[in-house]
């Protein structure tokens, strides 16, 4: 797919509705202010819980496209942070930031305040493992009169309205933290105590059911509630899109795209990269020189044209053409190994199936492995079952879809995640201090261009050390029934219902 037709079908994200005076009831049939009660919504899931709804880790981006939780600020459709529980914000110094609130509640009634707003981040602050959109980040968040909340950082952090657009940084009631008998507490429960418009009212491993929270700061939502299930097949996904089941199915197959009818088909231009991460710690790939047969092996034209059949763009680099800034700034990288001669060497390589892509990927992955020399035996799993295997260095490649600017907004969040010796989701198991040096020069750098410049030099450091080789860059493909309108089609895969979200 040429980066033009990726560009052209980017869909902004919707904006939230304007302040409404009052509110009907969940029961009500009639309309308000023009708005109608609305039917629920009937919403197919790629990924179910894996975290028991947890905010702080991969359930954090769920409950944003449910509609559920909310941080002080958004992303806008050009990657900028916009307002949200956060009305304006100041830069007072270079550590420290002032955000004034909004008029907001609680879904248990409670009034969102710059101390229970504090709170939130405080206990996000002092997770563990913290929320990535925190990694190497120290913040303290106190109250600042009626209104207002400062942030301070323990460094200069030049995109903090940024990093606190991440989804698991939303912004949680006192009641969500519930402290164990030893003092300790658990994983903050969003179970009515977030500020979306929509309220979670019951859940369980393949079904959730939502209904409106009426006391939305942003207006009524449209629809009166969602009933979301979990279906880890796509093409059980695509089917459920056909035969109107649900109205509205993220993540459809490639494979089944041809079969959806054209109208209920919808594409959209996303910030998604399917890599190949190699173990460099343990196993065959601590060699450079192997790394590097696996970067000479891989074909990624092939990806896109026999796997994705053209929605997506071959592998470029860790940032996509969707990051429209990337390319005409990118980096070669310098100092790459030699490749060996793979003569055999036995490597297991792992993927996950949520993703209907990726085993097909893999598959053919495996075959221009072993074709280069490599025996590979593939293993493929549920991602739940998968995550905690492949983070402690159990296999020695991996392939996964990340989005890259999904955790914090800024294009260097994910590269200090991802890629340095003490990121949260270092995949690659990667500690090289040369990448460190350049990952840290680009989160200190200020101003728009010179970050991005230095997001990209540190890209290049990155990808010199082949632990990560970009396969494809992907795009949303959402099965929409041709009754719904105002679904948020999200480059940054945050969005999916909202309160604009109808039938």
């Amino acid at each position: 797919m040429s980066i033009n037709r990726l560009l052209g079908v980017l869909v902004p994200l919707a904006l939230l509705p304007g302040l409404t005076g009052c509110f009907v009831s969940r029961d009500s049939a009639s309309s308000l202010d023009g708005v109608p009660s609305g039917s629920r919504l009937r919403v197919a899931l790629a990924f179910p819980p894996a975290e028991n709804f947890s905010p702080y880790g991969a359930d954090a981006t769920l409950l944003s496209r449910l509609g559920v939780t909310e941080g002080l600020t958004a992303l806008d459709a050009n990657g900028a942070a916009s307002p949200a529980l956060a009305r304006s914000w100041r830069r007072v110094s270079d550590r420290t930031w002032s955000f004034t609130l909004r008029e907001a509640t609680f879904q248990d009634g409670t009034d969102v305040t710059p101390t229970t707003v504090a709170s939130a981040l405080t206990h996000a602050a002092h997770a563990e493992p913290p929320p990535a959109a925190l990694a190497g980040i120290t913040l303290d968040a106190r109250p600042d009169g009626d209104h207002a909340l400062r942030v301070t950082t323990a460094t200069p952090d030049p995109v903090l309205p940024l990093r606190l657009s991440s989804p698991s940084l939303a912004v949680l009631s006192p009641h969500a933290y519930r402290k164990k008998a030893h003092g300790t507490t658990d994983a903050p429960t969003p179970v009515g105590t977030a500020t979306g418009p929509f309220e979670i009212t019951a859940a369980g491993g393949d079904s959730a059911t939502l209904d409106r929270y009426d006391d939305y700061w942003g207006g009524l939502a449209h629809a009166s509630g969602i009933d979301a299930r979990f279906i880890e097949d796509g093409t059980a996904r695509a089917n459920a899109v056909r035969t109107g089941d649900v109205d509205v199915a993220e993540a459809i197959p490639v494979a089944q795209a041809a079969a959806l009818d054209e109208a209920t088909l919808k594409e959209a231009g996303t910030t998604r990269t399917t890599s190949l991460q190699l173990n460099t710690r343990t196993g065959p790939f601590r060699s450079p020189e192997l790394r590097a047969a696996v970067r000479g092996a891989i074909d990624s034209s092939a990806l896109v044209e026999g796997v994705f059949e053209g929605y997506a763009d071959p592998g470029a680099g860790i940032f996509g053409p969707a990051v429209t800034w990337a390319g005409s700034k990118r980096v070669t990288p310098a100092g790459r190994a030699r490749a060996a001669r793979p003569d055999g060497t036995p490597i297991t390589l792992a993927t996950y199936d949520n993703r209907p892509e990726l085993p097909e990927v893999a598959q053919v992955v495996q075959q221009q492995l072993r074709k280069a020399g490599f025996r590979v035996k593939l293993e493929v799993r549920e991602y739940s079952r998968l995550e905690g295997d492949a983070l402690a260095g159990t296999f020695d490649a991996f392939i996964g879809a990340r989005n890259s600017l999904l955790d914090t907004g800024d294009p260097v969040g994910v590269l200090g995640s991802d890629y340095t010796c003490d990121g949260g989701y270092n995949l690659a198991r990667l500690c090289d201090k040369r990448v460190d040096r350049a990952v840290a020069e680009a989160l200190g750098a200020d101003g728009t261009e010179q970050r991005q410049d230095a997001a990209m030099a540190a890209e290049a450091a990155i990808l010199g050390t082949d632990a990560v080789v970009p396969l494809a860059h992907q795009q949303i493909i959402a099965g929409v029934s041709t009754t719904v309108r105002g679904v948020l089609l999200d480059p940054y895969e945050r969005a999916l219902v909202g309160a604009g979200t109808r039938r």
